[in-house]
């Protein structure tokens, strides 16, 4: 028996060291260009987001009546004002807020959910099948429409949006984490601390989860452009944020009606929406290459 510690020990020291591993993963991300821009562009929303009352000089709920559909580059009014007289820029700031707080809730409630299957699945056989059955029935609904019939029952706000939003994404995150799982449970030194009498809680926390945050990143990362990307869908439809709300979805809606006499009510939040589903894109596609498949990530 104090043999086979031993020689248990032996290989747990054996395990590969994550630092260079991510100090690798780096260094080929930041050679990715578009990765790097996707990055400024995200810094740059989350930097207007911090401080929108800082780099704001009006209310965006404020109505003023006398200045309304004013044009871009309009003095004082850089990105023109709505019908209502409500500064474009001031609510295109705040805008960014709120669809980051919704990505942010709507993919860390996800990731709970389908990180917690994806352990159990992935580890127990014996929950491995009841698990995937109901994952295989979350899937088995297109996420927008069952996104619209969880707020068709919850009702109409952006917390209820983020619910939805994050119930979609547990059974693919769910999914992605079973396969980590299923790989690293099999490895030497997983072996080992089971036959030092690890318990399952430790070894799942503690050496199984982080060993699984490469593919857990990568998601997380993809799924903010879904997630922003639903909100501002579900806004436009009436479902998400209501007026006078400065979310970008809402503001596409209710600009719409103006297309042709004031076109930047539905250009101008349309590219805040385009610039951002980009940035969390191609810096999901940029993780997504820097770690090599063939690598095994510790």
């Amino acid at each position: 028996m104090a043999e086979t510690a031993t020689v248990a020990a032996a290989n747990v020291k054996k395990a590969p060291s994550k630092e260079k591993t991510y100090q690798v993963v780096a260094k080929r991300l930041l050679k990715n260009k578009l990765a790097v821009i996707g990055l400024i562009i995200i810094v740059l929303q989350i930097g207007m987001a911090i401080f929108a009352p800082l780099i704001t000089s009006y209310d965006p709920v404020k109505q003023n009546l006398e200045a309304s559909e004013l044009p871009v580059f309009s003095e004082g009014h850089w990105l023109g004002t709505d019908n209502y007289g409500r500064d474009v820029w001031s609510r295109i700031v705040f805008g960014a807020r709120i669809s980051l707080v919704v990505g942010i809730v709507a993919v860390t409630l996800g990731l709970l959910g389908g990180v917690t299957l994806g352990l159990l699945g992935g580890y127990y056989k014996k929950l491995d099948g009841v698990i995937m059955r109901i994952v295989d029935l979350l899937f088995s609904f297109p996420g927008i429409l069952l996104a619209m019939l969880i707020i068709a029952i919850l009702g109409t706000s952006l917390i209820n949006v983020a619910i939805a939003i994050s119930i979609w994404s547990i059974p693919s995150c769910a999914r992605i984490v079973r396969g980590s799982v299923l790989s690293i449970k099999e490895k030497e030194y997983i072996m080992a601390m089971k036959s030092l009498g690890a318990s399952d809680f430790r070894i799942m926390v503690k050496h199984i989860l982080p060993n699984a945050f490469a593919p857990i990143i990568v998601f997380a990362t993809m799924r903010m452009a879904t997630a922003i990307l639903s909100t501002a869908s579900l806004s436009y439809l009436g479902l998400g944020a209501q007026p006078p709300t400065p979310e970008w979805g809402a503001m596409i809606a209710q600009g719409q009606a103006f297309m042709w006499s004031s076109p930047h009510l539905t250009v101008v939040p349309g590219i805040a929406i385009m610039l951002t589903v980009f940035a969390f894109n191609v810096v999901g596609d940029g993780l997504r290459d820097a770690i090599d498949p063939n690598m095994d990530i510790q």
